[in-house]
Formats: C-alpha cells, sequence, structure tokens
C-alpha cells in the first residue's frame, strides 16, 4: 500500500515537473521571439568626418548618430560595414548591403538606380583653395585650372563643368584635400559642411572656401531599387525628424539649427523604373567606353615597361651587392630590400606621394611630384628589392668551377662577372624575371589612389559615370588578362631564343 502511494507520488511530481518545463520553454522562446530585432547591414565610408569617421576605433559622426536614431526609432538593428564611397551604389545594386549612408547626395540619374530615403539633410558644393590663392574666388576662376574631387560624387560631376579643368580624381576627401595641400592642384570641390569640419579640427589651416555654394543638395540613405527596407527607415527617420531627436543630433555637430528638409524630392515620382539594362544594352556601353579602357591599358603597359627597366637594372646591381664581401655594403643591401619586401606597395606609394612632399614643407621648402614620375618611382623602388633577390638566386646556382676558369684565363672579377657569370644567371632567372613583370603590371592598379588614369582606374570612372559595375569591371579584368597573356607569351619566346637547347629542338 505504501510502495503503490509512493509511486503516485512519484508520478504526480514527474507529471508536474514535465508541465512546469514545458511552460517555461514556452514563455522563454515567446520572450525571444519579442526580443527578435531586424538586423539591417548599412554601408558607410568612414573618411567623411563629422558625417562618418573613425575616433579612436569607433565609428562616430552626424550620419551614424542618426542612423542610430532611426533604427532605435523603427525597431531595427545596425550592423556597420566600412566601404568606399564609390563602391556603394555597385554595392546596393548588387544586394550585398541593405543600406547606405555616407552623405549621398539624391540626385535624379541615382534614383533610377537606387531608392533614397526622404531627404535627411541640405549641404551644397564649396570650392576650397590654399589661403595664398588670390585667383580663384569663384567657379567661373576655376576655367583651366587643376581640381582634385572624390570619385562618383556630385562635386565630381559639377566639377567636370569648368572650361579646360583638369580632373584629378581621389578614393576620399582627405587624400583630395592633402592633394591641395602639397601644391599638386589649384582647387578641391566638396561638400561644404566635410570641409569646414576638415579646416576647424583636422589641422587643415592651409586652407580656405572661396566663393558663394555651388549648388544646394539634399542627402539621403540609399537602398537598393524597391527596396522593402525603404518603408522602415522613412518611418524611423519621420518619427526623429517630428520628436526633437534630429534637432539635437544637428546642434550637437553644427552647432545650429537646422534648416526646413522637403518631405520628398520633385523627380522621386519620374523614377520608379530603373535604368534601361540588357545584355544588348551592356554590350552597347561596353563598346561605348571601350577606347577609354584602351587609353588607359596603354598607360598601364608604358607604366610597366619603364618601372620594369629600372628594376631590372636597379635590382641587377643590388643582387650583385647583396654578394659583396663588404659586410656594411651586404647588410645596407639587405635592410633595403626587407624594407620593401615586407611593406605593402599601396603604404609606400602613399609614402612617396603625399608623404615626402608633406615633409618637405614641414622643413620650410616646397616639393611636389608629378603622378606619373611617383607611380614610376614606387613601382620601381619596389621592383628592384624583388628582382636583387632573383638575381642574386641566379648568382649563386651557377657553378664556382665557372669562376675558377674565368680566373685562370686571367679574367677580372668584374669581367668573370659581366662575361661569364651573369649571362648565365640571367638564362636561368627569365622565368622569374617574366613572373615579376607580369605582377607588375597587375601592381600597376594601385597606383589609382594616387589619381593617375591608368587602367583600372579608367574602369572606376566609368562605374562612377554609370553604375555598371559588372560590366564593366569585367572588361578590365578581360583587358588584363589579355596583356598578362601577351606578356606571358613574350618571355616564353625570350626564354627559347635564349636557350641554345630549346632552340634546337624548335627547329627540329
Amino acid at each position: 500500500m505504501t510502495c503503490q502511494k509512493n509511486s503516485d507520488i512519484k508520478s504526480l511530481c514527474l507529471v508536474f515537473g514535465l508541465t512546469c518545463l514545458l511552460l517555461f520553454g514556452i514563455c522563454s522562446l515567446n520572450g525571444s521571439v519579442r526580443g527578435v530585432q531586424k538586423s539591417l547591414t548599412i554601408a558607410t565610408d568612414a573618411t567623411l568626418a563629422p558625417f562618418e569617421f573613425q575616433s579612436v576605433g569607433k565609428l562616430q559622426g552626424f550620419d551614424i548618430e542618426l542612423v542610430n536614431a532611426i533604427a532605435a526609432a523603427a525597431g531595427f538593428q545596425v550592423k556597420y560595414e566600412s566601404m568606399p564611397f564609390s563602391g556603394m551604389i555597385p554595392a546596393l545594386q548588387a544586394h550585398s548591403i541593405d543600406a547606405a549612408v555616407s552623405s549621398i547626395t539624391i540626385t535624379e540619374e541615382r534614383a533610377k538606380t537606387v531608392s533614397f530615403s526622404r531627404p535627411y539633410f541640405k549641404s551644397g558644393l564649396a570650392i576650397v583653395v590654399r589661403v595664398d590663392n588670390q585667383d580663384i574666388t569663384n567657379f567661373e576662376s576655376l576655367k583651366n585650372k587643376k581640381i582634385a574631387v572624390q570619385i562618383g560624387t556630385t562635386a565630381a560631376d559639377k566639377a567636370k563643368t569648368a572650361p579646360g579643368a583638369v580632373i584629378r580624381t581621389f578614393d576620399d576627401t582627405p587624400i583630395a584635400l592633402q592633394e591641395l595641400l602639397n601644391g599638386n592642384v589649384d582647387a578641391v570641390v566638396n561638400d561644404q559642411a566635410v570641409v569646414l569640419y576638415a579646416i576647424k579640427s583636422r589641422n587643415l589651416q592651409g586652407l580656405k572656401i572661396v566663393g558663394q555654394l555651388l549648388t544646394q543638395e539634399y542627402y539621403g540613405i540609399s537602398t537598393p531599387k524597391n527596396s522593402p527596407n525603404l518603408n522602415l527607415i522613412n518611418k524611423g527617420l519621420t518619427k526623429v525628424l517630428k520628436n526633437g531627436s534630429y534637432t539635437q543630433i544637428y546642434k550637437k555637430w553644427f552647432n545650429a539649427a537646422p534648416p526646413e528638409l522637403p518631405e520628398k524630392l520633385s523627380f522621386h515620382k519620374e523614377n520608379t523604373q530603373s535604368s534601361s539594362s540588357g545584355i544588348f544594352t551592356s554590350i552597347s556601353l561596353i563598346f561605348k567606353y571601350f577606347p577609354m579602357l584602351l587609353q588607359g591599358a596603354l598607360i598601364t603597359l608604358i607604366l610597366t615597361a619603364v618601372s620594369g627597366m629600372i628594376g631590372l637594372i636597379g635590382g641587377s646591381l643590388l643582387g650583385i651587392v647583396r654578394l659583396s664581401q663588404i659586410t656594411p655594403i651586404r647588410w645596407a643591401a639587405r635592410a633595403y630590400i626587407d624594407f620593401f619586401r615586407g611593406t605593402p606597395m599601396l603604404v609606400q606609394i602613399f609614402m612617396i606621394y603625399f608623404g615626402i612632399p608633406a615633409l618637405a614643407q614641414e622643413l620650410g621648402f616646397t616639393f611636389t611630384f608629378d603622378r606619373f614620375v611617383a607611380a614610376v618611382m614606387a613601382l620601381s623602388l619596389n621592383s628592384v628589392a624583388y628582382i636583387a633577390e632573383i638575381v642574386r638566386a641566379g648568382i649563386q646556382s651557377i657553378e664556382s668551377g665557372q669562376s675558377e676558369a674565368a680566373q685562370s684565363l686571367g679574367l677580372s672579377s668584374v669581367q668573370t662577372m659581366l662575361s661569364v657569370i651573369f649571362p648565365q644567371a640571367f638564362r636561368r632567372i627569365l622565368p622569374p624575371l617574366g613572373n615579376e613583370f607580369i605582377a607588375m603590371l597587375k601592381n600597376t592598379s594601385l597606383v589609382a589612389v594616387i589619381g593617375l588614369e591608368e587602367l583600372f582606374r579608367k574602369g572606376q570612372l566609368i562605374v562612377a559615370e554609370n553604375y555598371r559595375a559588372f560590366e564593366f569591371y569585367a572588361s578590365v579584368a578581360v583587358v588584363y588578362l589579355c596583356l598578362t597573356l601577351l606578356s606571358s607569351q613574350a618571355f616564353s619566346r625570350l626564354e627559347t631564343s635564349m636557350n641554345p637547347l630549346k632552340q634546337r629542338k624548335a627547329k627540329v
């Protein structure tokens, strides 16, 4: 009897425990479902202070605080993704991001490709010059001047309308302003708010804004065309504008009351359809811009040929120096090689083109680099380090008996190297030299950061104009492939012509 009672009690306890566990699980599940918020990946270019910038490793700025307020008001989470300004619209077209916020001006042309939120900021373009420049006072005085702009912006479009002006495009605003400080351009055209903040807080007191604003523009948050997230963003933005949060954020960053903003711009209704697409449209566009790509390819080939020749001469000499019996000279050569092989070429390009003129100014004299000269210098110095090691390995691969035989014939060390060792070594190092040449051909794309319009930069400019990223970057890739294949064949033929054994096989 007692056993039966204990069994019933245990059964009741088990049922009660399972019931409590089930109820707890349901409550937890409901709570977690209620707690889950939609997350949007939003791209931003952290070089446009005061709108977005990095400070002590943290993303800050007017746009960042505004988006965070919009997210809180609309009930979604934000994941920021750093991205160059010129890559944002292509990324939106590819649906690899949900939205982009980076002082993006709402224009009719862009509205054909992406969808914009209601305007959230009113701005305009300004002309920036050095403080000692008295010649440029308005847009008309930009005639025949050199102007720096950020690629893919409305400032770049506006600068193109200046008669005879030479436009230099850069990936971000700080680089364009540094180009002006270094004296390589006469003016910069950019958003007034960005420039004012840079002059005030980024130690750019050598610059000033002249004339009136060139345009009246409105910024918007961009999304893929007809994105379902657009209504969510507009809902949050409308709440922020109405509840006073926008005014607080604006006053914090600009110490002024915000201007009135329209709910939408008039041309939005005219652009509900995306721009024309299709294989025939793409092919016609590629043919239209192909001459521009060929111009860039010519610059790429010239860069590679000049830098390759300098690199071969310098690398051969440095490779021989690496084998010197004089320890300080040998270690100096080793230090050069380690530095240029151990640091990224992109950093070397920035050091040469931007760093050296800036250092010269700090020392009290003016020094500027031509972009082509700076590009050749960076590519050549880097190539010398790699070719030196190729030459050193080639020389050391020659049997020591060759040197001994030459010396026994009365040849000096220099004569032995030039007449006996180096010719044999050169045949052996041709394959790695070919690889280095092809690598340099592709590395010329890095000089796009200083605005030199080689093949890759031409592709960027075309994409910034018509927003067809896949077609034109694929076209750029095909041109690079053709150049590398032709180079590979040229080195193969050279290798065959310099190898007697292969020549005999080829004749047979």
